[in-house]
C-alpha cells in the first residue's frame, strides 16, 4: 500500500480558498453573447409534447434572513437554471441555511395559448429540479411545494392563466450539509472530494399545454427475449382510446434532430414496423407491444439502436422512444459471474462522472456540453459512465442512449455529517474490518436521524420511477463508501422490487453486507486484483485518481488526488502501464467491470482526463486537445 498517497489524499476543507474563474468554451459563449436562450431544447426527450414553452433566461432574484422574511428585498437579474453560486448565473453568492432566495418573473400569454385555455386544455408547470426546498407562488398563492434538490415535480397552473401577466415566484432554502437531506458532494466547507454547494433553480423550468386526461408519466419494460416491449401510462384517469405508431430502429449516426430535440428517424428508416399492440382490457394504461423478428436491433455500446414511436391517448400525442436491451449477471462459461449485455459477458470499462462544470457547477453550460463529456469518454475508449451521487437532467440520459454510453447510476447520498475516520480511513488501512461491519449502526454512519433515512429510502424509490425508462441505465447503487448507509439488505431488496429488470451494486467502495449482485470495492493505493465472489460479479468500481495540475485550468493552485504527475505525458505513461500491466490482465480472471477516477477536473481535485473548464484534455495530449470556443449552438466535433 501507498501509506504516503494515502496520507496525503485525508479529507480537507478549504473554504478560505478563493476560485478561480474559470469559462468552460460554451459558457464563455453565453458570456460573450449576452444572451437569456439558455436550454432552449425540450427538457424530456421520452414523453414530448409540441405545445411548450421554456421559461429559462433572466428572472429577478433577491435574499432575504429567514427569521425576518419582511427584510426590502434588492432585487437584481439571475440567469435560470444556473444557481446563484455558479459563473454563468450572474450572482456568484453563496446562499446559507439561514437564508431564503426568491426568484419572480412574469409570465404574459399569447393569444393562441389563452384559446388552449377556453378549449378545455390545462397548463402544466414543471420544474427539473430545485436545491433543496421550494414553494411555488402564481400570483401570491401558492401552488405546490416541493423538498428534494434532485428530482423534477410540477403543478397544474391553468386558473392563473388570463389576459394578465401571471406572477410567478420560487421561495428557496437550502441547509446543505448541515442537515440530512440528500446533497450529493456538496458542502459548505468546501475541499478536498467534495465541492461547493449550490443552491435554488439549476435545471430547466417549462409549461406545457395538456388536456384534461393526460399522460403524466410512462414506464417503458423492454423485453429482448420476447421480442417486446411494455409500456404503462400514468394519468388522472384511464384512457378510452390508445394508439401507439412505432418506427424501425436507427442508431444516432442514422439520425437526424428536430428543432425541439426530438429524436427522429432518417429518411431511409422511416417506415412503420408492424407491430401487434395488445391493450390489457383489465388495465387499459397498458400497452405491449410484440415487434416482428425482422425489426429486432438489440441496444449496444457499439450499436445504439433507438426505436421511435408515437403515442395517440385520447386527445393526448407525445413522442418518445425505446430499446431492446437487457442488463444481468449470469455465469460465464467457466462459471465465473459476470455483467452481462443482452445475455453476454460485457466488460463495462468504465469513468467517474461528477457532473460538475467550473461555469455552472451542477449545471452544464449547454446541450453540446453534455454532447462533448460523452463523446470524450467514448473517444477514451469507455463503455460506461458512473454517474456519481447525482441525478442529471434527463437530456444527458437521452444522449447517452444514443450514443451509446452505459450508465450505473448512484443514489444521491445524504446523512448527517460523514464521520471520515470511519467511513474512509479505516476501510482504506484496513479494509477487512469494513467487510465485517453491519451498516445497522445508525450513528455510526450519520444516520440516527428516523425521518431522514424514511426521506431518502422514499427519494430512492422515486429516484427509480423518475428514470426507470431510461435505455441506457445498467446498474443502480443506492450507497457509496458508507456515506449515510443503512440497512443495504433491505434497500437493495426494495429496489429489485420497485425494478427487477436492473442488477444493484449495493454497497460501492466496502462496507459490503454479503447482497447484490456485485462485490464491489474501490482501490486507489494497493496492486489492483480480483476477489472472486460465488454468487456476484466482481467490479472495482473506484481506482486511478491520477492527478496532473493544468496551470491556468485549475480552481485553486492546490492538488488533490491519489497520485500525482508534473506533466500530461507523465500521466498519459503511468494511465497506460496501469492499464496494461495491471488491470487488463484481470479480465481473463474475473473482473467484470472498473471504474477510473475521473472523467474531469472539479475544483481541487485534478484527476480527471480532461480540466474542470473542458479546455485541456490530458491524455495522449496533442495541440487538437484544446479547442476554440464553439458558438452557442455549435455541436462539437465527433
Amino acid at each position: 500500500m501507498k501509506l504516503k498517497n494515502a496520507v496525503s489524499s485525508m479529507q480537507k476543507g478549504h473554504p478560505e480558498d478563493t476560485l478561480i474563474p474559470l469559462y468552460t468554451p460554451w459558457g464563455e459563449a453565453i458570456k460573450k453573447a449576452d444572451t437569456e436562450a439558455v436550454w432552449q431544447e425540450y427538457p424530456r426527450p421520452q414523453l414530448e409534447r409540441d405545445n411548450y414553452r421554456i421559461l429559462n433566461g433572466k428572472w429577478s432574484y433577491w435574499i432575504v434572513p429567514v427569521e425576518d422574511p419582511t427584510v426590502m428585498p434588492r432585487k437584481a437579474d439571475i440567469l435560470v437554471p444556473f444557481s446563484p453560486e455558479s459563473l454563468l448565473s450572474g450572482v456568484e453568492r453563496q446562499l446559507q441555511p439561514n437564508e431564503y432566495l426568491w426568484y419572480e418573473r412574469r409570465i404574459g400569454f399569447s393569444e393562441e395559448e389563452l384559446a388552449e385555455k377556453k378549449k378545455g386544455l390545462h397548463c402544466i408547470l414543471h420544474f427539473g429540479a430545485v436545491d433543496q426546498q421550494a414553494v411555488v407562488y402564481c400570483n401570491g398563492q401558492e401552488v405546490v411545494s416541493h423538498i428534494g434538490g434532485y428530482l423534477p415535480f410540477h403543478a397544474d397552473i391553468t386558473d392563473y392563466v388570463s389576459e394578465d401577466a401571471l406572477l410567478l415566484q420560487v421561495r428557496v432554502r437550502d441547509v446543505s450539509d448541515t442537515s440530512w437531506y440528500t446533497r450529493g458532494k456538496q458542502t459548505l466547507n468546501r475541499g478536498g472530494m467534495f465541492y461547493t454547494a449550490q443552491s435554488g433553480i439549476w435545471q430547466s423550468v417549462w409549461y406545457e399545454w395538456v388536456p384534461a386526461n393526460y399522460i403524466e408519466h410512462m414506464k417503458i419494460t423492454p423485453d429482448l427475449d420476447s421480442h417486446s416491449v411494455t409500456i404503462e401510462l400514468k394519468s388522472p384517469r384511464e384512457f378510452a382510446s390508445v394508439s401507439c405508431t412505432v418506427y424501425k430502429a436507427t442508431d444516432y449516426l442514422a439520425a437526424s434532430e428536430s428543432q425541439s430535440g426530438r429524436l427522429i428517424p432518417g429518411e431511409r428508416t422511416m417506415a412503420l414496423i408492424g407491430v401487434s399492440v395488445k391493450r390489457e382490457s383489465t388495465a387499459p394504461n397498458i400497452l405491449r407491444l410484440t415487434l416482428p423478428e425482422d425489426s429486432i436491433r438489440p441496444w449496444t455500446p457499439e450499436t445504439p439502436y433507438l426505436y421511435s414511436f408515437t403515442i395517440m391517448a385520447d386527445s393526448d400525442t407525445i413522442h418518445g422512444y425505446f430499446a431492446l436491451r437487457s442488463f444481468t449477471v449470469e455465469p460465464d462459461e467457466r462459471g465465473m459471474m459476470r455483467f452481462c449485455l443482452n445475455h453476454q459477458p460485457y466488460f463495462l470499462h468504465g469513468l467517474l462522472d461528477q457532473g460538475y462544470w467550473s461555469d455552472g457547477l451542477m449545471t452544464a453550460p449547454c446541450d453540446e456540453a453534455f454532447l462533448y463529456d460523452i463523446k470524450l469518454a467514448k473517444h477514451a475508449g469507455f463503455n460506461m459512465l458512473r454517474k456519481h451521487i447525482k441525478i442529471e437532467p434527463l437530456r444527458w440520459y437521452y444522449h447517452c442512449d444514443r450514443l451509446g454510453m452505459i450508465v450505473w447510476q448512484d443514489m444521491v447520498s445524504g446523512g448527517t455529517t460523514y464521520h471520515m475516520p470511519f467511513v474512509c480511513y479505516m476501510p482504506t488501512v484496513f479494509p477487512n474490518i469494513s467487510v465485517h461491519t453491519k451498516d445497522y449502526h445508525y450513528k455510526l454512519f450519520s444516520r440516527a436521524d428516523e425521518e431522514g433515512r424514511a426521506a431518502w429510502e422514499q427519494e430512492c424509490l422515486d429516484t427509480i420511477e423518475h428514470l426507470y425508462s431510461i435505455p441506457s441505465i445498467a446498474v443502480w447503487v443506492p450507497f457509496n463508501e458508507g456515506w449515510g448507509q443503512f440497512d443495504a439488505e433491505r434497500i437493495t431488496g426494495l429496489i429489485k422490487e420497485k425494478d427487477p429488470t436492473r442488477p444493484v451494486d449495493h454497497a460501492s467502495g466496502w462496507f459490503d453486507q454479503k447482497c447484490g449482485d456485485f462485490k464491489s470495492i474501490h482501490n486507489y493505493f494497493r496492486p489492483l486484483k480480483v476477489k472472486q465472489d460465488k454468487n456476484r460479479a466482481f467490479v472495482i468500481s473506484e481506482y486511478g485518481g491520477y492527478a496532473c495540475h493544468i496551470k491556468g485550468h485549475s480552481s485553486v493552485e492546490r492538488i488533490y488526488g491519489y497520485r500525482k504527475y508534473a506533466s500530461t505525458e507523465e500521466l498519459t505513461a503511468a494511465y497506460g502501464q496501469l492499464m496494461e500491466k495491471q488491470l487488463n490482465p484481470l479480465i481473463d480472471r474475473g473482473l467484470s467491470g472498473a471504474v477510473y477516477t475521473q472523467l474531469s477536473d472539479v475544483e481541487e481535485e485534478v484527476n480527471g482526463l480532461v480540466t474542470y473548464d473542458r479546455r485541456i484534455e490530458k491524455l495522449n495530449c496533442s495541440p487538437q486537445s484544446s479547442f476554440e470556443a464553439p458558438s452557442l449552438h455549435e455541436n462539437m466535433p465527433e
